[in-house]
């Protein structure tokens, strides 16, 4: 079983488009010293006119984000249906099946909405951040029982929204 560290959404904006790209380096020096490892990311810019431009990525491979959304479903699954449910939702997102409703990263629909809300001449960086520097802290954690509260996206955080799908499903 694969132990993922704790994970952040940063989120960072830009007025005036005054983006100097001194966040990049900083981020680079991170990544390089194994204390971090970027999940998906999106740069967005919105010009004078409301126009948006952006880039995407993520330090994932190929296998890796498949490995992280069977990871993702499963939880959500559990949630819904217990065991059986995280059977079957690691299922679901191993053949692609939640790609549309349920995404563990920041889709276009997410990226297009919160460009939206920007004031036009308007930048703004988005990262899900894995902290690999927490992964042992998380694992003596869990082996003491213990429960994290900082306002990371923990496992639990998917098991509730699986927990909730049946409720919402039902409006």
């Amino acid at each position: 079983m694969v132990i993922y560290g704790p994970m952040q959404l940063l989120a960072v904006g830009f007025p005036g488009n005054e983006f100097s790209g001194e966040v990049l380096p900083a981020i680079r020096d991170v990544k390089e010293k194994g204390l971090i490892r970027v999940i998906d990311y999106a740069f967005v810019m919105k010009d004078e006119d409301g126009n948006m431009v952006g880039v995407t990525g993520t330090d994932l491979g190929p296998g890796e984000v498949e490995q992280l959304g069977e990871a993702v479903g499963a939880l959500i699954g559990l949630g819904a249906g217990g065991a059986k449910g995280a059977k079957a939702g690691a299922e679901m997102a191993r053949e692609g099946e939640l790609e549309n409703d349920v995404t563990y990263g920041l889709s276009q629909e997410d990226i297009d909405e919160i460009v939206d809300s920007f004031p036009n001449n308007t930048s703004g960086l988005f990262a899900i951040i894995e902290h690999l520097w927490a992964k042992d802290l998380k694992q003596a954690v869990m082996d003491s029982n213990g429960i994290v509260v900082q306002g990371m996206l923990k496992p639990e955080l998917f098991v509730r929204i699986g927990e909730a799908l049946p409720a919402l499903a039902s409006r």
